[in-house]
């Protein structure tokens, strides 16, 4: 599936190119209040970003993503077809939710890799926790990078937001991100 350029799907536009490295956020299905969710259904713009963003963090739902074993199973689907679909800038698997910063091979849209992160790791996920239905919200959020300075403040936001949210007192602690990899192989 090539990718789209401009388009909507429904509520903000987005830009889906393989020109523009892309800041993609997904959550699990219970990861916003109801009240955050409805919040967000009535009018995009009356939530901000950093709203948004302290939800995630305050660890609502059940965080399956704090299980090392489902953690893994996402990260190894982040992993899998980096250099072939996409080439992994950073990422970070937080308890509720994922960031990933990416740069889109031009054969491949956004919405059809972040589909393919989502379906693979949900199926997995599930099999190991001993459940069934949704494990992924239906959507997610992304936005391209604009410049030097964003693609530099995206990075240490996808670093800290372990530190951030209180998980861990350094980012090179947090287990399920792009620092542990970048660390181990420079041993």
């Amino acid at each position: 599936m090539t990718p789209k350029g401009w388009h909507s799907r429904g509520y903000l536009p987005h830009f889906d190119s393989p020109e523009a490295l892309q800041f993609i956020t997904f959550r699990l299905v219970d990861s916003l209040p109801a009240e955050a969710v409805n919040k967000l259904q009535i009018a995009s713009k009356s939530i901000t970003a950093a709203e948004r963003d302290a939800f995630l963090d305050a660890g609502a739902g059940a965080c399956w993503l704090k299980q090392p074993k489902i953690a893994e199973i996402v990260e190894n689907a982040l992993l899998y077809f980096d250099g072939e679909r996409y080439r992994l800038i950073a990422w970070t698997v937080m308890p509720n939710h994922v960031h990933v910063l990416i740069e889109i091979s031009e054969r491949y849209s956004l919405g059809s890799i972040v589909g393919s992160w989502k379906r693979f790791s949900a199926r997995l996920a599930n099999q190991a926790i001993g459940r069934s239905g949704p494990f992924w919200q239906d959507d997610y959020w992304d936005t391209y990078i604009r410049d030097e300075r964003h693609l530099e403040s995206t990075v240490s936001y996808i670093e800290n937001n372990p530190v951030k949210a209180g998980l861990v007192g350094d980012a090179a602690d947090w287990p399920w991100s792009h620092i542990r990899h970048r660390v181990t192989t420079k041993i």
